[in-house]
């Protein structure tokens, strides 16, 4: 009885939101992927170096055989990401999976990305069901707004799922704040705001006092090594066009 209790002691184990990126494979290439990957982790280190990611294979024609998939992944590790798992996808994908040693991840909010341009992987918003190019159609705003008061410190995220979110203080460098509605921040944004988590392309961002390391709506993203003069600590307003994201003082 004590070993069983004492065993129980030795961690706590719970489920969260945790910040994983989808890299979608567009054609099996190894070489091409590291070398993408590390440009990627080149221009916002910030975002992409070590960052968690999974395999998505579901765009490919044919699923590539065990040892393809490991180079990938090795190339995935070689470009400094850390891959954790397989996108789900068919029963094959799912065999695969169990061959390797891998989990499968069918839900998770992504690192962004943007759409429709010609890199080797690209981290959508979150999917149910990542065999689609698509985004996801936007969700039911069903509970309200968010509200929270106060500093987002570093490390901390806040997410508001099926709502809007009301920040009435800071975002610091490195918190990030996350809606599948819009998001309004009332202080100041040195951290990340993703807007449109789920798809919504008509979601916005309004910020108080700009600053921020990364801004994005529906899966399409902007990281700011330096802000703009003309925006840093304005009033700014953030949405989509297109695929384009445009911000703008308020």
């Amino acid at each position: 009885m004590t070993a069983a209790l004492d065993a129980m002691d030795a961690c706590d184990l719970r489920f969260g939101q945790v910040g994983i990126a989808n890299v979608r494979i567009k054609r099996v290439d190894a070489a091409a992927l590291c070398e993408e990957l590390e440009r990627r982790v080149r221009s916002a280190p910030q975002l992409f170096a070590r960052a968690a990611v999974v395999l998505d294979l579901s765009h490919l024609l044919k699923l590539p055989d065990d040892g393809t998939v490991d180079a990938l992944l090795e190339a995935v590790r070689s470009a400094g990401m850390l891959p954790v798992g397989l996108a789900y996808g068919t029963s094959e994908t799912e065999a695969l999976a169990r061959r390797m040693g891998l989990p499968l991840i069918a839900k998770f909010r992504a690192a962004y990305e943007p759409a429709g341009g010609n890199a080797a992987a690209a981290a959508p918003a979150p999917v149910a069901a990542p065999a689609r190019e698509v985004a996801e159609p936007a969700r039911e705003r069903t509970q309200g707004t968010l509200h929270h008061d106060g500093t987002v410190r570093s490390g901390q995220q806040v997410y508001a799922r099926d709502r809007d979110l009301v920040v009435t203080g800071t975002v610091a460098n490195g918190a990030e704040v996350i809606a599948d509605g819009d998001i309004h921040v009332y202080g100041g944004l040195r951290g990340r705001a993703m807007a449109g988590a789920q798809g919504d392309t008509d979601a916005r961002i309004f910020v108080h006092d700009f600053r921020a390391e990364l801004v994005a709506i529906a899966g399409h993203y902007r990281v700011f090594e330096q802000i703009p003069k003309d925006l840093e600590g304005q009033s700014v307003r953030c949405w989509l066009e297109g695929e384009k994201l445009l911000l703008t003082r308020l």
